[in-house]
This record gives C-alpha cells, structure tokens and sequence, in this order.
C-alpha cells in the first residue's frame, strides 16, 4: 500500500477530505522513522519551507487537531500558551528543554513505577505521564 493511499484512509478517518494539502501535511507527520514532536507553528514554517503548495495555518490547525481528536497525535501542554504534537501516541514520559523549546522523549525504563495514592470518586487513572523540565546550567 503507497504511502498516499495510507495518508488518504489517515484523512477520511480523521473527517476530513484528502486534499493535496493534507496529504503534504501527512508526509511531514508520518513519513518518518522518528517520533516528531511539533508546535502549529512549527509545523507551518516547515510546512512554509518544504511545500510547493501553499498551505494555510487553519487547515494545518484543523488537520492537526482532527488527528488529535482520532488519536493518530498526542498533545503535550507545556504551560497555559504552548502546546506541543507527538507522533508516538504511546504512553511515554518527555524532557522539555526550556532553553531551546524542545521536547524529548523519555523512556519508561528510565523513570521508576510512580503511585498515585488520591482518586477521584468515579474516575479512574487512565495514563501517567511525566513531563521533566530542564534548563542550561546558568
């Protein structure tokens, strides 16, 4: 199967239409051998830089957070201003550089087993993530 028909069955199970547009979107995302973490406006300069076609910031939007909602994108809220995307929908724990704004993967077998000893009444944990905050020694 061509990585088109993949990018296209990705689209219309997310709702949306396969357009030349979302398909370069979905070769940024998912045509690579490595997790990629993103911002939207990340994604738009590269986008901006290695497209032919131009590509609006609400499609990007929209596509990015249609895939979101089905699953195929994590978000990572850093604070209240940023959000960043990951491709590895896994449950998995992250670094964040805040002196160059990036995310890094972090290993599970690099953090010990974590106990939660609060519930909320008729909630369950579904995940726990880990997000390390790090910064240049200055």
């Amino acid at each position: 199967m061509s990585n088109n028909v993949t990018f296209t069955e990705k689209l219309r199970s997310s709702g949306l239409r396969p357009t030349k547009q979302r398909i370069e979107i979905c070769k940024l995302l998912f045509n690579r051998a490595n997790t990629f973490h993103f911002t939207i406006n990340d994604l738009n300069k590269l986008l901006n830089k290695t497209s032919e076609k131009k590509i609006s910031l609400a499609t990007i939007y929209n596509t990015v957070h249609a895939f979101k909602k089905k699953g195929y994108l994590k978000e990572i809220s850093i604070n209240s201003e940023r959000s960043y995307f990951d491709t590895n929908v896994t449950n998995h724990h992250h670094f964040f550089d805040e002196s160059n704004n990036e995310l890094i993967d972090l290993d599970n077998k690099y953090v010990e087993k974590i106990t939660i000893s609060k519930s909320l009444p008729g909630k369950k944990i579904k995940s726990v993530e880990v997000l390390v905050k790090v910064a240049n020694n200055n």
